[in-house]
Parts: structure tokens; sequence; C-alpha cells
């Protein structure tokens, strides 16, 4: 069996920003933050859940049910 990547939840972010049709810039006055922090939070692997909290506030997304979806994969694919 080939075992799944975990998410990349900077990727995630950026796709839902683009699917928002929102830009950079926004998300950056949103955060409270300049445009460069937000390119590298796309570049992450890894967010704290207080910055992923945010973001699923101001995008109304929930990138933690990507993770729970994930968890509950390796569940049922190890039998537990």
């Amino acid at each position: 069996m080939i075992p799944q990547e975990t998410p990349h939840i900077g990727h995630l972010i950026k796709e839902e920003l683009a699917r928002q049709e929102r830009t950079v810039t926004w998300l950056a006055r949103k955060l409270c933050c300049s445009r460069q922090n937000v390119y590298h939070l796309f570049e992450c692997q890894w967010v704290n859940m207080e910055i992923l909290s945010r973001l699923c506030d101001i995008l109304d997304c929930n990138f933690f049910k990507v993770y729970s979806d994930e968890w509950e994969n390796k569940r049922v694919t190890n039998g537990t």
C-alpha cells in the first residue's frame, strides 16, 4: 500500500484564496501582516493552530477538517 502524504496546508490555503478570488494583499490585511509573510505561509507544510484558526475564520473554510479526514483515513487503513 502506498502511504499518503500529509496535506500541505500552505498549498491548500493558497488554493482556497484563489478559489475565492481573493488577493494576497487582502489576506495580508486580514492577518495584519505583510504580503511577504503570506507568501511564506503558502510554503509552510505546517501552521500553528492559532494562525490556522484565524485563517479558517477569515476564509470561512475549515482547514482543520483536512487533518481530521486524514486521521480518519489512517485509522480505517490501519484497521484501528
